[in-house]
């Protein structure tokens, strides 16, 4: 069986490779030339590929699911904020080093081969949630800016969001649906806001558009406040969802 997967993968790859010697762009983070269908497939090489690990094996806070150091259960900034809408949050690699490199080459180069990568963590970081085991929950991405897509061509989050059914579905079964039911209002950009702006810019302005299943998980590029991803859970709850949680790539 493992034989005949490797297989299926090796003519999936095949596209990949032969768009790479058509148009090659080489590993996102070192440069290299692809020799492999499995390298042109996620846009990286063997050998980086390897060096992106998750933070899986580091204790980590309960609810904003950043690594701790000297901490117990919840990092400071948890403990001492006010109690958040989202349930939990897990949030991947820092976004730092090679891990920035990785996304700002994803959303800001376009290199959508990184793209599969990207979904594939994710779906690898479903079983870092430490809450009740999932029962039947849906994914949902972060709604972008009004006006994004129009300036900046693509919505990087959406686009994961359509790589992420076949890949869960492929990784295990039954897989979780992507489900788009939120919409953002216009709001000032949070990556331009300081900190305490940024609690309060997205206050009310993402709007549910579809009926609300009990179980959600949101999930977003980074995660630096949290208050995104607060708001859509607050947006989710007040909808009529039961819990809500958060799954990010990367953390600041």
């Amino acid at each position: 069986m493992a034989l005949f997967i490797e297989g299926m993968n090796r003519i999936a790859w095949l596209p990949s490779l032969i768009r790479e010697y058509l148009i090659p762009r080489g590993c996102a983070l070192c440069g290299k030339t692809f020799l492999e269908g499995k390298e042109a497939w996620y846009g990286l090489c063997r050998d980086c590929m390897a060096s992106l690990t998750m933070t899986g094996d580091h204790v980590r806070c309960s609810h904003c699911g950043r690594p701790l150091i000297a901490e117990i259960d919840r990092c400071l900034p948890c403990r001492t904020g006010e109690t958040p809408a989202v349930d939990q949050v897990v949030a991947l690699f820092p976004y730092s080093g090679n891990y920035r490199k990785l996304l700002v080459s994803y959303k800001f180069g376009r290199y959508q081969a990184l793209g599969n990568f990207l979904a594939e963590s994710l779906v690898a970081g479903l079983s870092l949630f430490t809450a009740p085991p999932l029962q039947n929950p849906v994914l949902t991405p972060v709604p972008p800016r009004p006006g994004k897509i129009r300036k900046t061509g693509w919505d990087q989050i959406d686009y994961l969001g359509r790589l992420l059914s076949p890949t869960y579905r492929k990784a295990r079964s039954p897989y979780l649906p992507v489900y788009r039911c939120l919409k953002r209002l216009p709001s000032k950009s949070q990556k331009e806001l300081n900190q305490e702006d940024r609690k309060t810019n997205l206050l009310g302005r993402i709007r549910c558009t579809k009926p609300i299943p009990r179980e959600v998980i949101v999930f977003d590029d980074v995660i630096t406040t949290g208050s995104t991803l607060d708001a859509c859970a607050a947006a989710l709850k007040a909808g009529g969802a039961h819990t809500v949680y958060g799954l990010c790539l990367f953390y600041t």
